[in-house]
Protein backbone atom coordinates (compact mmCIF):
# COMPACT_ATOMS: atom_id res chain seq x y z
CA UNK A 1 0.00 0.00 0.00
CA UNK A 2 1.84 3.34 -0.78
CA UNK A 3 1.71 5.57 2.22
CA UNK A 4 3.18 9.53 1.67
CA UNK A 5 6.50 9.77 3.04
CA UNK A 6 6.27 13.15 4.07
CA UNK A 7 3.55 15.21 5.66
CA UNK A 8 1.33 16.99 2.99
CA UNK A 9 1.73 21.16 3.90
CA UNK A 10 -1.12 23.13 4.40
CA UNK A 11 -0.23 25.75 1.48
CA UNK A 12 0.90 22.66 -0.93
CA UNK A 13 -2.63 21.11 0.30
CA UNK A 14 -4.10 24.49 -0.61
CA UNK A 15 -2.70 25.21 -4.13
CA UNK A 16 -4.30 21.42 -4.82
CA UNK A 17 -7.53 22.43 -3.77
CA UNK A 18 -7.78 26.05 -5.64
CA UNK A 19 -9.84 25.07 -8.22
CA UNK A 20 -12.54 23.17 -6.17
CA UNK A 21 -15.45 26.14 -4.79
CA UNK A 22 -18.83 26.32 -6.00
CA UNK A 23 -19.64 28.14 -9.08
CA UNK A 24 -21.96 31.25 -8.75
CA UNK A 25 -25.74 30.18 -10.78
CA UNK A 26 -26.90 32.66 -13.58
CA UNK A 27 -29.80 33.65 -11.89
CA UNK A 28 -31.51 36.72 -13.64
CA UNK A 29 -34.79 38.52 -12.63
CA UNK A 30 -37.63 37.51 -15.17
CA UNK A 31 -38.75 41.02 -17.35
CA UNK A 32 -42.10 40.06 -16.98
CA UNK A 33 -42.94 39.06 -13.80
CA UNK A 34 -39.75 39.74 -11.96
CA UNK A 35 -39.23 36.80 -10.61
CA UNK A 36 -36.12 35.34 -10.06
CA UNK A 37 -35.41 32.33 -12.80
CA UNK A 38 -31.92 30.18 -14.15
CA UNK A 39 -31.00 31.70 -17.31
CA UNK A 40 -32.21 29.49 -20.85
CA UNK A 41 -35.12 28.27 -17.83
CA UNK A 42 -38.80 27.75 -18.12
CA UNK A 43 -40.75 30.37 -16.20
CA UNK A 44 -42.90 28.14 -14.22
CA UNK A 45 -44.49 30.52 -12.81
CA UNK A 46 -46.05 32.05 -16.21
CA UNK A 47 -44.58 29.55 -18.08
CA UNK A 48 -42.74 31.35 -21.20
CA UNK A 49 -40.11 30.71 -22.58
CA UNK A 50 -38.16 33.41 -24.95
CA UNK A 51 -41.49 35.52 -25.32
CA UNK A 52 -43.98 32.89 -25.83
CA UNK A 53 -46.45 30.79 -24.23
CA UNK A 54 -44.59 26.91 -23.33
CA UNK A 55 -46.52 25.44 -21.02
CA UNK A 56 -50.05 26.02 -18.86
CA UNK A 57 -48.68 27.76 -15.73
CA UNK A 58 -48.76 26.39 -12.43
CA UNK A 59 -51.83 27.46 -9.97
Amino acid sequence: MAVPKRKTSKSRAGKRRSHLRASAKNIIEDKKSGEYRLSHHIDLKTGFYKGRQVLDPKE
